[in-house]
């Protein structure tokens, strides 16, 4: 069985060799990388199964990675960083990361973070016996076994999380989610105070899928309980 290798990026030797210590306590294969262009080559090159990013980077920013990343991989990335407003968590967020951590960390939790990350990225990537079929719903089209969205026919971009809630709305449409909801379900953790997540993800989904130039609302807000998809 291949080992899982997880890509650790970060210009800090101290922060990268004690992260790296405790996940190969844990069985994983550790790759390092000092620079943003070292990390992409590393994802170029060989199969890495999840990546720890920091932010500020040389050559190339934790940003700049992950929008590099995203362009043609779904594999977990969560930031560990030193830049700690919401506005940089919410940015992370929104470029595509899974999680978010701030530095200094308890190294425990991120092994717990890493580890419920790279289950649900093997629940959700596992094949299955049984096509779950295509959804459709006003003029979108959600396909879950090519991880695609179109609308009326155009492609839409989706992260890996937005591509989630969007299919959790779709695929239950006359079901309300609270932020609570979407977050167990999506992000297959416990919920402790993550609306604000939930609520950057909806509102970048809903400006992706055109509902701040357009008078179609795909995704409905019920106020005071939750989201739902409009029929």
């Amino acid at each position: 069985m291949r080992r899982i290798t997880i890509l650790i990026a970060d210009d800090e030797v101290e922060i990268a060799d004690l992260v790296a210590l405790h996940l190969q306590k844990e069985g994983y294969h550790i790759v390092k990388a000092s620079d943003g262009k070292a990390a992409i080559h590393a994802i170029q090159s060989q199969s890495i199964d999840l990546a720890i990013l920091d932010i500020m980077m040389p050559e190339l920013d934790g940003y700049e990675v992950t929008r590099q990343i995203r362009e043609k991989n779904h594999l977990p990335i969560i930031f560990l960083s030193a830049k700690t407003s919401d506005l940089d968590k919410i940015t992370g967020l929104v470029m595509g990361a899974d999680d978010y951590m701030t530095k200094p960390f308890n190294p425990m939790e991120l092994v717990a973070r890493v580890n419920s990350q790279l289950r649900r990225s093997k629940v959700f990537n596992q094949p299955t016996a049984v096509n779950t079929g295509v959804l459709e719903a006003g003029g979108l089209t959600i396909s879950p076994d090519q991880h695609t969205v179109t609308l009326y026919g155009e492609g839409i971009v989706l992260t890996p999380k937005e591509f989630d809630i969007l299919y959790l709305l779709a695929s239950h449409p006359k079901q309300i989610f609270s932020a609570e909801n979407i977050f167990q379900q999506v992000w297959g953790e416990a919920y402790y105070d993550r609306g604000n997540t939930v609520m950057v993800h909806i509102r970048t989904l809903r400006k992706k899928l055109g509902e701040d130039i357009s008078k179609n609302k795909f995704i409905k807000t019920i106020w005071g309980v939750g989201y739902t998809i409009n029929e």
